[in-house]
């Protein structure tokens, strides 16, 4: 995975996260179909840009950092293909917020 990285570095504000997989099966132990799966929301971060620079030239920080769990919006995103991975970009200000670890 680390390899795929070095070849792909989000710029700026921007977050390359990956998807959690949706749950396919119940407590109970009952499969769920996959139209009645709904949409992953949460994600991992994978990578980080820089942040963003103002016009004095000062960088402001990424709100995030690798291995940060995020809440993502429904729709958005750009969805990349790496090493047969399939990973979203979004900008830092898209992120609607992150989990504490405990």
């Amino acid at each position: 995975m680390a390899r795929a990285f070095k070849r792909f570095l989000p710029l700026f504000d921007r977050i390359l996260v990956e998807r959690n997989m949706p749950e396919v099966q119940t407590k109970g132990g009952i499969m769920i179909p996959e139209k009645a799966q709904g949409k992953v929301q949460q994600a991992t971060v994978v990578a980080i840009g820089k942040g963003t620079v103002t016009e004095k030239g000062d960088t402001i920080p990424v709100s995030v950092q690798v291995g940060d769990k995020v809440l993502l919006p429904e729709y958005g995103g750009t969805k990349l293909v790496l090493e047969e991975k399939e990973y979203f970009l979004f900008r830092d200000g898209d992120i609607l917020g992150k989990f504490e670890s405990q």
